[in-house]
């Protein structure tokens, strides 16, 4: 629910990398969505952004600066945006924002709210699972 007292949240930043559905299976037993649910999209999404950067394999070595804003509910629309922050000789740090738009009451349309950003940091692998290089 908008807040009227402040102005509208910022818009997402990056390129939209993955939308999809948050479906009852993906529950924890509060109701919500879990959060290893979530992460796991912004991985795939990240993983997105990382192949184009860099075509080939890639893996994930960490996750930093990881924050959950608010709770994911069944049915929301949840979209990843994902823009690349670094890149070094064989590696990518990727800023991922989650996004969620409330599509239960089909008399409006809620406007989108963030719920969750992180850092994914990759490295780029070749076919033996050792560092080669992004631009390589």
């Amino acid at each position: 629910m908008p807040n009227k007292d402040k102005p509208s949240e910022q818009q997402p930043s990056g390129e939209l990398v993955i939308s999809t559905l948050a479906m009852p299976v993906d529950t924890n037993p509060n109701g919500d969505i879990f959060g290893g649910w979530l992460v796991s999209q912004m991985d795939l999404g990240a993983t997105i952004m990382a192949r184009k950067r860099s075509p080939g394999r890639s893996a994930t070595v960490a996750i930093d600066a990881m924050s959950f804003l608010r709770p994911v509910q069944v049915g929301d629309l949840v979209r990843c945006y994902a823009e690349i922050v670094r890149v070094g000789n064989t590696s990518m740090a990727i800023k991922i924002e989650a996004w969620a738009i409330n599509q239960g009451n089909s008399k409006h349309t809620a406007e989108p709210a963030k719920v969750t950003e992180g850092i994914f940091t990759f490295v780029a692998i070749d076919k033996k699972g050792k560092p080669r290089p992004v631009d390589g």
